[in-house]
């Protein structure tokens, strides 16, 4: 598990690599798609945290015409790329005026890590810890930086949904996406997961520490937990923003951290059940 190749983050705390076991598990294929959320809400009336709050994080080049008039002043400090944005929920990802016509088999974005805790206990599941993610995304590559291997894209061909072009304002579209893919888009690694590089950030059920797992003990080999304490929380995978130039996070070692009550346009998360 981690990384300490030149491309690493330090601040994240990708490093140092180790050897970490886990429990026995399953976890889905792919991440829950606007489909399956859409059945959950039916089934329950669950109202997402985007949806009492009243707006979310949008980003730029993916508000609905529509919905401009509806952009709040909230700024993301150091990316200047969201737009706050009045009733931009996981079923308008767009904001008003947008809908889910051709995103069914989309992730479902705009949900927070209580909106995604939510769905995976009715589902009578739960989310990932940070180890049992990168276990499963490496689908059995040893410190490859992908899931598929070392070559981003092997034989010119994509493998992941990310950012072309110059960030944040040109996307040359070579992937074919320009925001969220279909959540079975590309190859599936070697155990037969898709999209665990690209495509939406993850939730995992784990707190966010750059140093806690630094310390070779038991809690942090043996079906780690993370740290009992902290304030965000650990996503992994990268999403449709990663770019080479400002966040080279679609490699598989790769994490960063995010509030529990954040809600974003380009974040999602997939289930997992104990053997």
């Amino acid at each position: 598990m981690g990384s300490d190749s030149d491309e690493v983050f330090p601040a994240d705390g990708e490093g140092p690599v180790r050897q970490v076991s886990t429990g026995a598990y399953a976890i889905a294929a792919h991440a829950v798609t606007n489909a399956d959320f859409a059945e959950f809400v039916a089934a329950t009336g669950y109202r997402t945290d985007a949806e009492r709050f009243g707006w979310s994080f949008v980003f730029h080049l993916l508000v609905h015409p529509g919905a401009r008039e509806h952009v709040v002043d909230a700024a993301v400090p150091g990316a200047p790329w969201w737009r706050g944005v009045r009733g931009a929920t996981w079923s308008a990802p767009g904001g008003p005026g947008s809908d889910l016509d051709g995103l069914l088999d989309h992730p479902v974005v705009h949900v927070s890590y209580a909106d995604a805790q939510a769905y995976v206990a009715w589902r009578g599941a739960r989310l990932p810890t940070e180890a049992e993610w990168e276990r499963a995304a490496r689908g059995g590559l040893e410190q490859a930086t992908y899931p598929w291997g070392d070559e981003l894209t092997p034989g010119g061909q994509h493998r992941a949904n990310i950012w072309q072009g110059v960030f944040p304002e040109r996307n040359t579209l070579e992937d074919g996406f320009l925001g969220t893919a279909p959540v079975d888009a590309f190859e599936p690694n070697g155990y037969g997961l898709h999209n665990t590089s690209g495509n939406v950030w993850e939730w995992t059920s784990d707190l966010f520490s750059a140093t806690y797992h630094r310390h070779d003990k038991p809690a942090t080999r043996e079906n780690p937990q993370g740290p009992r304490y902290g304030l965000s929380r650990v996503v992994r995978g990268g999403s449709y923003l990663c770019h080479r130039s400002y966040c080279n996070r679609y490699r598989v070692a790769a994490r960063t951290s995010v509030t529990d009550d954040s809600s974003l346009g380009h974040t999602g998360f997939r289930v997992v059940v104990d053997r």
